[in-house]
């Protein structure tokens, strides 16, 4: 089982960037548009609305960060043009997932890294 380890958003010219790193691989992993920022947390069956009016949940298989994770579970930056806000949704029995509340539907970029093991999904700005 991969072990989560940071998250962390950046703004770039033309994309908002939210990057999940583990400590060895990325495992298999999940990337599902949604109409609204509105998520599941976990097997409780509460939800929770992020900031903006689309969403994104990015889904990772094999992996906890219960032991071994640092830094914020709620990153909200009202500043970045698309991702407002990313949150740690689940963290339980092998899956750890994040929503992605964002001022609207974009077109976007997912990738993995290695050394160290990231999943990245750019989220791409308007250019004017």
């Amino acid at each position: 089982m991969a072990n989560a380890i940071t998250a962390r958003a950046a703004e770039q010219d033309v994309y908002d960037r939210f990057v999940l790193q583990f400590d060895s691989i990325v495992p298999t992993f999940s990337v599902k548009r949604q109409a609204k920022p509105v998520f599941s947390l976990g097997a409780s069956g509460q939800t929770v609305t992020l900031s903006g009016t689309a969403g994104v949940l990015v889904t990772v298989h094999s992996a906890t960060g219960a032991t071994t994770f640092t830094g914020p579970t709620d990153l909200i930056h009202p500043e970045f043009r698309v991702l407002k806000e990313a949150r740690q949704t689940q963290d339980f029995e092998g899956y750890v997932s994040w929503g992605l509340g964002l001022s609207k539907p974009t077109c976007m970029r997912v990738f993995t890294l290695s050394d160290p093991a990231r999943l990245v999904v750019d989220l791409q700005t308007p250019t004017s």
